[in-house]
């Protein structure tokens, strides 16, 4: 039962990161670009983002972890690696997965943020910060 209630606030923390982080880059781009950008914006746009994906991304993260969790289970038994980091790494390699699978079978990048390596890479970083979530939650501290 531990493990169930564990999954939804650690899915939610890895919609909202993954969201935000991919906001925050597109932002920063704008930025760049000499447009003025406001914190005001900035936090407008996150939340618009979080209520925007809402229906596409979120269940696609959700799926991912509903995957990837169960298989870190198995491999922290199989092969001992500490549960915090295998947790880390399955969350993290489950949200990269998302849009390198999205990208393979229909030719699209769903996140203008993951044209980049670095915007890949915070994604995967808001999966790893999940699933360390995820085993902190199932009563493993870090």
């Amino acid at each position: 039962m531990r493990t169930i209630a564990a999954y939804f606030p650690a899915t939610l923390v890895a919609y909202l990161l993954a969201s935000a982080f991919s906001t925050f880059m597109i932002m920063a781009g704008l930025k760049e670009m000499a447009m003025p950008v406001s914190a005001t914006d900035v936090l407008s746009a996150v939340w618009f983002d979080w209520l925007g994906l809402l229906g596409s991304y979120l269940p696609l993260v959700a799926i991912s972890l509903l995957i990837a969790l169960p298989v870190a289970g198995q491999l922290h038994g199989r092969l001992g690696f500490p549960r915090p980091f295998i947790y880390a790494l399955a969350g993290f390699v489950a949200l990269i997965a998302i849009h390198l699978i999205l990208e393979a079978t229909l030719g699209l990048i769903g996140f203008a943020a993951v044209r980049s390596t670095f915007g890949l890479l915070m994604q995967g970083a808001a999966g790893g910060i999940a699933g360390w979530f995820y085993a902190y939650l199932t009563g493993v501290k870090a």
